[in-house]
């Protein structure tokens, strides 16, 4: 191999607010000819291809770059640029010409017939563009989106669209940097169309905040991790970034999960794809209480936003799962905390959202359940969330920790073995409009900071952070008050109410001051009303 003098030839990317305008702009050229879910799957196909194939581009020209000047012969030139290998080793994946993006935008109104071949519309060259992309790059197989040549989707729109992404560019900055632009703009949609899609778009998208507390209340380290109702991988995703953050290599966690759904199954394949990340989601979408993809599978780690209050579930008695009691049928909240818990290796931990009537239900039997996994010591932590984070439902939703070590040592130097944390935050969050809340970088911090500091982690000692109760806001409490309370679990029972702050003022020179000003007022109303009395009598 000869050596190689590096040359790159720059291309600015687009910004991220380019970027966004531009795919949500083509995201419109789509709606209203077919539903939400029916163009976010076209859409995000069409924006992972656009990704894929800049790369591409941009790898095949720095190895142009490289081996031209060493290479005169141009068969031996286009054999090395055509080297699949050369494109792995940067995590680039390879693309076939027919499969590039130059070649589907020349096309964007179809391939009219030749040499005896029949006349292709622009979704056929693209579904062949995905059958070639995987065939060159098997680990895509199952996770790219196909159905681009159905009757349902408009084939003048569908080029129009091509003609739109066009304008963005996903390279310029290097691969890693493509990637991550790639990243925020999928994030970005699947928002966008979870919005759209209303309540049925909740299935596939947990808002960011919610996932980045489970995330910083677990810190995720090495290990398995895993989710039983992955949707479109977001809890992956945020555990990886957790990891690029705190400068660990992100192979140190492998993942596992599933997917009953499969439009969300392969929309998680494209996720984690788009991150670099590997994961084992099953062979195919299933329904975890029907056929558990990983029968043998102990986690270090859990993060589900399971679907809450589920009535219609697949539901045997002597499944083995059930080991502190039996769910009911009309529910499937305990189904999915006792599946969690049978996950769960030795020392392993797992972060779950719940709705509220989790925290305290009595009904089918779940209020025993609660009580075995309390005298079991498996709960760790409780947080109250605040409310309307979910635009796809207004339950009040909550988050259960659990956790098989609460003795010194690796997870933390405090002994909270029959005890646990219950943090009230309710009022934390700010509106991002009028129907939505977001916990902000500060609120994230409050709640993960607090469990560490109880919990006495390393990341606490780095900080210097030790732990308090704090009336209104946390409390740590032991199993016996727990049951004094019949097992429930929510955390405003026990953190109490918010001290007053002290302003120095004593009691009752406060009263007096505040019924002088109060009997001001009144004695100024009564003035006004007298003058305006005083002012209709003129004018009758």
């Amino acid at each position: 191999m000869p050596p190689r003098t590096k040359k790159t030839a720059p291309t600015a990317p687009s910004t991220m607010r380019e970027l966004k305008d531009t795919l949500w702009k083509a995201a419109d050229k789509l709606r209203g000819s077919m539903d939400a879910s029916q163009y976010k799957d076209v859409v995000l196909g069409l924006v992972f291809l656009k990704y894929v194939s800049d790369s591409f581009t941009a790898r095949r020209d720095e190895l142009r770059a490289e081996f031209a000047e060493f290479l005169s012969d141009p068969q031996q030139l286009e054999a090395q640029l055509n080297d699949v290998d050369e494109y792995r080793a940067h995590n680039v994946f390879f693309v076939p010409p027919t499969a590039r993006w130059e070649y589907l935008s020349a096309h964007a109104k179809g391939l009219p017939a030749q040499d005896g071949e029949p006349a292709k519309t622009i979704g056929q060259l693209i579904d062949d563009a995905f059958a070639l992309l995987v065939g060159a790059n098997p680990i895509l197989k199952g996770a790219v989106p196909g159905g681009f040549n159905k009757e349902s989707v408009d084939q003048r729109r569908l080029g129009e669209l091509l003609d739109i992404l066009n304008t963005a560019r996903f390279t310029g900055d290097g691969a890693a940097r493509a990637r991550d632009l790639l990243g925020e703009v999928y994030e970005y949609f699947l928002e966008k169309f979870a919005q759209a899609e209303g309540k049925r778009g909740g299935e596939f998208f947990t808002p960011p905040s919610v996932v980045q507390v489970l995330v910083n209340v677990l810190e995720p380290q090495e290990g398995r991790i895993y989710d039983p109702c992955c949707g479109s991988g977001g809890m992956f995703v945020q555990a990886e970034k957790f990891l690029e953050a705190h400068d660990r290599d992100k192979t140190a966690l492998s993942i596992y999960g599933q997917e009953l759904n499969e439009r969300t199954w392969r929309m998680a394949r494209m996720n984690l794809a788009i991150h670099g990340l590997n994961g084992n989601l099953g062979p195919v979408w299933g329904d975890t209480f029907a056929r558990d993809m990983h029968p043998d599978m102990q986690a270090d780690y859990v993060l589900a936003n399971p679907p809450f209050n589920i009535k219609d579930w697949h539901r045997k008695e002597d499944d083995p799962r059930w080991r502190y009691g039996v769910p009911p049928a009309g529910n499937a909240n305990y189904a999915w905390i006792q599946h969690i818990l049978s996950k769960l290796a030795r020392g392993g931990r797992a972060g779950v959202v719940m709705a509220n009537g989790s925290m305290s239900t009595k009904s089918g039997g779940e209020g025993e359940i609660r009580a075995q996994i309390v005298e079991a010591d498996l709960v760790s932590c409780m947080v109250a969330l605040p409310s309307q984070l979910f635009r796809s439902t207004g339950i009040p939703a909550c988050l259960w920790f659990f956790t098989k070590d609460k003795a010194p040592g690796q997870h933390g130097s405090v002994d909270r073995s029959g005890q646990v944390l219950f943090i009230d935050a309710r009022d934390l969050g700010y509106m991002i409009d009028r129907a939505q809340r977001s916990l902000s970088d500060e609120d994230i911090a409050k709640i993960a900071d607090t469990y560490h500091a109880w919990r006495g982690t390393e990341s606490a000692q780095a900080k210097g952070l030790t732990y308090e109760d704090a009336p209104g806001f946390c409390k740590s409490v032991t199993l016996q008050e727990i049951k004094e309370s019949g097992y429930a679990l929510t955390p405003g029972r026990y953190v109490g109410a918010a001290e007053a702050e002290d302003d120095g003022e004593p009691i009752d020179e406060k009263i007096e001051r505040l019924m002088k000003e109060l009997f001001a007022h009144f004695d100024e109303s009564a003035r006004l009303e007298a003058e305006v009395r005083q002012q209709l009598g003129r004018v009758g």
